[in-house]
């Protein structure tokens, strides 16, 4: 616990103290701080669409900005305890909502494979329509040349992703806001 202390104090002295004093008093300091946070936590939205973006490390790094320029102290065990367990859950949720849209559909490991290929190139090859569009041609293309599938049944697979693609950014949604609620409630 002092030890703790001692690296905060040693954070502030290094880093906080002489922005304070440039910015007369550390009122805008504060004003920094959050729109810090608040960043932190409009990028780890943006990684729910662009998933080369980790998204959850945002939130967590929210909550690190939070620590580090007010105090840790209000970020209790039980709030880690608690936000862990969402991490684990939204990444829970993440495989299978798209375990699931694919092989719902009939889908196999190369549609489900070739949709996770297509959602990180896709952004990339035809940008803001390539996040939809890419793992329906990912997982069409990966059941058609490694499953061998006929055309129907691909095309019914690279459906399955993208209702599964698409499930699984609502469902992170979710999760990401009601780790941000928790950390409201643990900071007010």
């Amino acid at each position: 616990m002092k030890k703790r202390k001692n690296i905060q104090k040693h954070f502030i002295e290094t880093f906080c103290k002489p922005v304070r004093k440039l910015y007369h008093g550390g009122k805008n300091l504060e004003i920094i701080a959050w729109l810090l946070i608040i960043i932190c936590f409009i990028v780890a939205f943006v990684g729910l669409v662009y998933p080369i973006i980790p998204s959850i490390l945002f939130i967590l790094l929210g909550f690190i900005v939070y620590g580090l320029f007010f105090s840790f102290a209000e970020l209790s065990w039980w709030f880690w305890i608690i936000e862990i367990l969402f991490v684990i859950l939204l990444f829970v949720a993440d495989t299978l909502a798209n375990l699931i849209g694919v092989k719902k559909f009939g889908g196999t490991k190369a549609g489900l494979w070739g949709s996770t290929i297509g959602l990180l190139a896709g952004p990339f090859i035809i940008p803001f329509l390539g996040i939809i569009i890419g793992p329906f041609i990912g997982a069409v293309i990966g059941e058609m040349l490694v499953a061998k599938k006929e055309f129907s049944q691909a095309v019914r697979a690279g459906i399955g992703s993208l209702v599964g693609f698409l499930t699984s950014v609502a469902t992170k949604t979710m999760i990401q806001l009601v780790m941000i609620i928790v950390f409201v409630i643990a900071i007010a």
